[in-house]
């Protein structure tokens, strides 16, 4: 449900924070809202579109975006876990620590796992995340964060690492900030997570029970209107022991610039819109395409227009990637525009709308040119709740609704039609892999996809949510032997 997912936890929320539903809760993206904080520290670079996260009731999914310095008042506290996010250490309450953390528990029911007719899958899946935040003054920070994902049921598999890790060090950096001339400027060095940029194609992935994470470094300079993010960065290798075999991963790399421009409010008759050029590059030593597996430097040009545009929002993005994959030449397109109309003045109003997206494909199985395109780490759940699409060789159109049934509960729901771009390569899971044996069928139609989504938010700390997916596979998929499929999943999630 990319559009219309407005406010899953009961008010107007950034793009970021719906993929919590408002507290822990992944769900499909929606267009962004405007920021509940209006400014960031120092130049005032509106804080939602800086890149590091939506902050929505004092919480976001980047747990070192959220900002408690409001804490330092007593009055402001509700209860003792609220003393625990500004524990001063000095007097004057320049040095304090903020103590964050959160329990998940989830249950996942799939009917034919992997699309293949099989007994039923079940997932019992446990998340326990604590974190502290030290702050040495107004210029320096330091993050640590640990994490643990537990997993049980029937019919699993081999899991991946990032549903079972008995302990992992999933985040930790050292910050530094400092304002010249007006310009707010900074640096983050260390393993931290990295969402700057269009949500399917970089993305914080909290359907997995360890996030996704990154090691290296990230720096900024922000001024009201305008912003540049440079970066360097290795994935996190995840073991599934603890936490000696969680390394970086020296077979991929990810770097590259990010602008941001904040248009005036005045254009349109009234409008909070963001303009975001960007140039990447990914290095991936390990590619794997059409059963061969190779080096491959792919480089990303693009631009994201998104935001609001009186009761429209809109989040709209077009990236060519190019590059070399072993002997052959990358020349690959993704276009993704979503957009969503509030039937009424409240911003929990119901919101219809829609979404358009292209992925070229192509190549995958030939000698030419390689047209697959490729996500970096873009939000898997975007087209599937069960992974089974990703932005490759994909077109898709979705009619999309959100509405609020009862204050606090937020209901989704969308229905998506999905096709090949070239009917002579694969289908393509949410991992990059293939569906085995589709690059031999000739049909384009790949499946029909009905979702829906409910995220009660009890407060801001608790949530509940369910979620429901039938996919109906189509001739792509069922002539090379694969199957329709269901899923249904529920959990519960607290955070402090």
């Amino acid at each position: 449900m990319p559009i219309a997912l407005r406010a899953l936890a009961g008010g107007t929320v950034p793009l970021a924070m719906l993929l919590t539903g408002g507290a822990a809760a992944q769900t499909v993206r929606e267009v962004p809202a405007p920021a509940p904080r209006e400014k960031a520290d120092g130049a005032g670079y509106p804080a939602a579109a800086a890149g590091d996260g939506a902050v929505t009731g004092g919480y976001s999914l980047s747990r070192w975006a959220e900002d408690w310095r409001a804490m330092r008042d007593p009055a402001r506290r509700d209860d003792p876990l609220d003393r625990l996010k500004f524990l001063p250490l000095d007097k004057d309450g320049d040095i304090y620590l903020t103590l964050s953390g959160e329990a998940r528990l989830r249950v996942n029911l799939t009917s034919n796992p992997g699309l293949r007719e099989a007994p039923h899958q079940r997932q019992d899946i446990n998340r326990l995340v604590a974190g502290a935040d030290l702050h040495l003054g107004p210029h320096l920070r330091l993050y640590g964060e640990v994490a643990h994902g537990g997993i049980s049921g029937r019919e699993l598999g081999v899991p991946a690492a990032s549903l079972r890790n008995d302990l992992v060090f999933q985040q930790y950096f050292a910050e530094a900030t400092a304002e010249l001339g007006g310009v707010a400027i900074g640096a983050r060095y260390g393993r931290q997570e990295f969402t700057d940029g269009p949500n399917l194609l970089v993305s914080q992935r909290d359907n997995n029970t360890i996030r996704y994470t990154l090691n290296g470094i990230r720096a900024w300079a922000r001024s009201s209107w305008l912003r540049v993010d440079l970066f360097d960065l290795r994935p996190t290798a995840y073991g599934d022991l603890g936490p000696d075999d969680d390394v970086n991963d020296p077979a991929r790399r990810f770097s590259g610039v990010t602008f941001g421009v904040a248009l005036p409010k005045a254009w349109l008759g009234g409008s909070k819109l963001y303009f975001d050029p960007f140039l990447w590059r990914r290095r991936n030593d390990v590619g794997a395409w059409g059963g061969r597996v190779g080096p491959a430097r792919r480089y990303y040009a693009g631009a994201r227009l998104w935001g609001d545009v009186g009761r429209v929002a809109i989040d709209w993005s077009v990236n060519h990637q190019w590059g070399r994959y072993i002997g052959q030449d990358i020349d690959a397109w993704q276009a993704f525009f979503a957009q969503s109309y509030r039937l009424g003045r409240s911003a929990t109003a119901p919101r219809i709308g829609f979404h358009a997206d292209y992925a070229s494909g192509g190549g995958g199985y030939g000698d030419g040119k390689l047209r697959n395109a490729y996500a970096p780490f873009g939000n898997n759940i975007y087209y599937s709740y069960q992974l089974f699409l990703t932005p490759s060789n994909l077109v898709t159109v979705a009619p999309t609704l959100a509405f609020s049934p009862v204050k606090g509960v937020r209901l989704t729901a969308e229905y998506a039609l999905a096709w090949r771009d070239d009917a002579r390569d694969a289908v393509y899971r949410a991992n990059g892999q293939p569906f085995a044996g589709t690059q031999k069928v000739a049909d384009r139609k790949i499946a029909d996809v009905s979702r829906a989504q409910l995220v009660w938010t009890i407060s801001p700390r608790l949530s509940v949510t369910g979620r429901y997916e039938h996919l109906a596979a189509g001739p792509s998929l069922t002539k090379a032997g694969y199957r329709s499929s269901d899923f249904l999943s529920g959990w519960v999630s607290f955070r402090f």
